[in-house]
């Protein structure tokens, strides 16, 4: 037979130690209990209720049922002739609570019951452990949506990879993470904070990741003064993640090259960023407000001959050489689609012959 003394007391044990309400692990049992019921002795139609009194060290369960004239469900009815001398005490459509608690007893049901009950304590003791790390890793970073955190790799397994930071893991799913990435333990990276969110009565949810292109431009204002300084502007950057950036850049002084400046003396702060997101190609593209320029600019390596605007279309028709195809187009298409999503324009690459060119 069921020790109420002794759930009690673990209960009470359970709620100190662990810092969950004792109502809360209460109800979880009680939930527990009539699942249990419901598998192993009623069926999943029946309306349940089990209930554990702390204070009186007792367990009440019943079952509710609906009397009728002719019982089509016996999950839920029950009919006048099941009630005996007690039919006359109700009505048809009445409901009714059966006290089914001495039957439990009776099948001696209390161990498997204990059972689960102690695996459901268990689960709401993962879950309010899951929780706290949640409410710990927002806090952590609520103050720093939009920027970058260096963090060291704790451990990677299967398709995670777990890091340091604060003494604390932080989590990267594998839909956040970049294949070119070696993710190897003690290897630092940057991170991009693109999400810190809390809705009202829900868990907070943080997002980090590898693959936004804002990492890259968060990592050039690191590395060069002259953004944070507010002298150069990133004035667009789009990314396909380990493969390649363009950025295109302007100065606020006549007298600084933006690309220059991004670039630096032997390709030094370029360089830089390029190894933290592991040799990833970038193109940095000066923004000369001349469209036509750009165009011809964002296509580089290429070499364009003629650029037709239609402003109407948001579209711009690109003349090359055919020989020059391979190198405007790039891989996949991605230099011509990231040049597309950098200016927002729809770009055709359109071949003419040497002799078209006068």
């Amino acid at each position: 037979m069921l020790d109420i003394k002794q759930i009690k007391q673990a209960i009470k044990l359970m709620a100190k130690e662990k810092n969950i309400a004792e109502e809360k692990l209460v109800s979880i049992i009680e939930t527990a209990l009539t699942t249990a019921y419901k598998k192993d002795y009623g069926t999943k139609d029946e309306e349940v209720n089990i209930k554990i009194d702390l204070e009186k060290e007792k367990l009440e369960a019943s079952v509710e049922k609906t009397i009728v004239k002719k019982v089509e469900n016996p999950a839920l009815e029950i009919s006048f002739e099941e009630l005996w001398e007690d039919a006359e005490d109700f009505e048809e459509w009445d409901v009714i609570e059966l006290d089914v608690t001495d039957e439990i007893q009776k099948w001696n049901i209390w161990e498997s019951f204990w059972r689960i009950a102690s695996q459901a304590a268990r689960q709401v003791l993962i879950q309010k452990i899951g929780d706290s790390e949640k409410e710990k890793i927002y806090d952590l970073f609520k103050d720093k949506q939009g920027q970058i955190v260096n963090m060291k790799v704790d451990l990677v397994e299967w398709n995670k990879v777990i890091f340091e930071y604060n003494w604390n893991q932080i989590v990267l799913p594998k839909g956040e993470q970049v294949s070119r990435d070696n993710y190897v333990a003690w290897a630092r990276f940057y991170l991009y904070v693109s999400e810190v969110s809390k809705l009202d009565n829900s868990l907070p949810k943080v997002v980090l990741t590898r693959k936004s292109s804002e990492l890259v431009s968060r990592i050039f204002e690191e590395s060069v003064s002259e953004i944070w300084e507010g002298i150069i502007k990133i004035d667009a950057i789009v990314r396909h993640p380990w493969v390649k950036t363009k950025l295109l850049v302007s100065s606020n002084i006549d007298e600084i090259d933006p690309v220059w400046t991004l670039i630096w003396q032997k390709w030094m702060r370029v360089k830089s960023v390029m190894e933290e997101i592991s040799g990833e190609k970038i193109d940095i593209i000066p923004n000369s407000w001349d469209f036509r320029e750009i165009v011809k600019k964002s296509l580089s390596p290429a070499e364009v001959l003629k650029v037709e605007i239609d402003e109407e279309e948001d579209c711009a028709n690109v003349y090359i050489r055919p020989s020059e195809r391979a190198r405007a187009v790039w891989r996949w298409w991605i230099n011509v689609n990231l040049a597309s999503k950098l200016l927002d324009y729809k770009i055709n690459i359109i071949d003419i012959e040497e002799e078209e060119e006068g």
